[in-house]
């Protein structure tokens, strides 16, 4: 009997945790939101200007931030102010969207990530093409030895936070011979290694 409190309690504090957990975790747009969007939205809600319907673009800040008349399709961190949300949680086959007759339906797990998203505020990052170049600092590692050039301080830096340390630098036999099976497929040959 004793066990079986043991594993309840383990049971319910592991998924209390692993809950408490996935909230705490940031939702990107750019990973998480628009993928699902492009595949179930932008068909009818992109930026194709013929298969437009609504008059409405899910494809752009602008659009999606617009204030239509008293209300907005997005409104950051207000699920009852957003009608994406209203949209996608409805039952109402007249309201829900995507329609039932969509090609492709939302999913439970997406459209928690989506009511996540806007109640994270709903950050909103523009397609990684469109934005500035910037300079970016280079991270202090813990061996700068290691480094030869500006990227392994960014490789160092992950290693890093992952607990793992860089391999020793191969020799040049191992080199030549990592990239002759790469672009051959076969072992070098002595010649080539000399």
């Amino acid at each position: 009997m004793d066990r079986l409190y043991v594993l309840t309690a383990i049971f319910v504090f592991g998924a209390t945790s692993h809950l408490a957990a996935q909230d705490a975790v940031e939702i990107d747009f750019s990973r998480d939101i628009r993928p699902i969007l492009s595949d179930t939205c932008y068909r009818c809600h992109g930026p194709d200007e013929e298969q437009l319907q609504a008059d409405l673009r899910l494809d752009s800040r602008e659009n999606v931030f617009a204030d239509r008349d008293g209300y907005s399709i997005l409104a950051a961190g207000d699920l009852k102010k957003s009608e994406l949300w209203n949209r996608i949680s409805s039952d109402d086959p007249d309201v829900k969207m995507p329609p039932e007759d969509a090609p492709r339906q939302l999913t439970a797990q997406q459209r928690d990530l989506i009511k996540r998203w806007i109640q994270q505020g709903a950050n909103w990052q523009d397609h990684w093409s469109f934005e500035p170049i910037a300079d970016v600092a280079l991270p202090k590692t813990s061996s700068p030895a290691w480094t030869r050039t500006a990227i392994d301080n960014f490789i160092l830096k992950q290693l890093d936070q992952a607990g793992l340390t860089p391999a020793s630098i191969a020799s040049k036999e191992t080199l030549i011979r990592r990239v002759t099976l790469d672009l051959t497929g076969l072992p070098p040959t002595q010649a080539e290694v000399d």
